[in-house]
């Protein structure tokens, strides 16, 4: 197992441990973190990997939000999310404001070790998978868990929340 190189890490592996559920944590190259380089270079298969994204309102503060969607699929921003958070706009949440809520880089945001105020929405199609590949905290880390480690660090799971590309 990859030893933690930061306070982020360290607290993102503390969090999956803390579910319970089994875990595999993959190193690799941060320049392979995207997913689509990640699966190709590694071969993981995209049905089981797994995006965490953060999208943002543009109010004035901006309502934030995690999203998990299956790397086949695209998250329905426009519709199901902006419902769900009760926004008039919402897009995906800039490199800097992603940063500066998770304290993650984009290729390596998790849905473990998030701050409790941010809530968390998993693509149902997420629960059909015995394991899942999603970000280690790092552009340096992957995990491969169990959707129910999801549901157990405070995933909602919610049906349409992505739509197949």
């Amino acid at each position: 197992m990859a030893e933690p190189r930061d306070p982020t890490e360290a607290s993102v592996l503390a969090a999956v441990a803390a579910t319970g559920a089994p875990y595999e944590v993959i190193e690799i190259d941060p320049e392979l973190a995207d997913t689509t380089a990640f699966c190709a270079h590694y071969g993981y298969p995209l049905e089981a990997s797994g995006n965490c994204i953060v999208v943002a309102s543009r109010d004035d503060p901006p309502v934030l939000a995690a999203c998990v969607a299956l790397a086949t699929t695209k998250l329905d921003v426009n519709k199901r999310i902006r419902r769900l958070l009760g926004v008039r706009k919402l897009s995906f949440a800039p490199a800097e404001l992603t940063r500066e809520a998770t304290g993650m880089e984009i290729g390596g945001v998790t849905p473990f070790g998030l701050p409790g105020s941010l809530p968390l929405y998993l693509d149902a199609r997420i629960e059909a998978l015995d394991r899942v590949i999603v970000g280690g905290g790092s552009r340096r880390l992957k995990l491969s868990v169990a959707p129910a480690a999801l549901v157990a660090v405070g995933g909602v799971v919610v049906e349409d929340l992505a739509v197949p590309l």
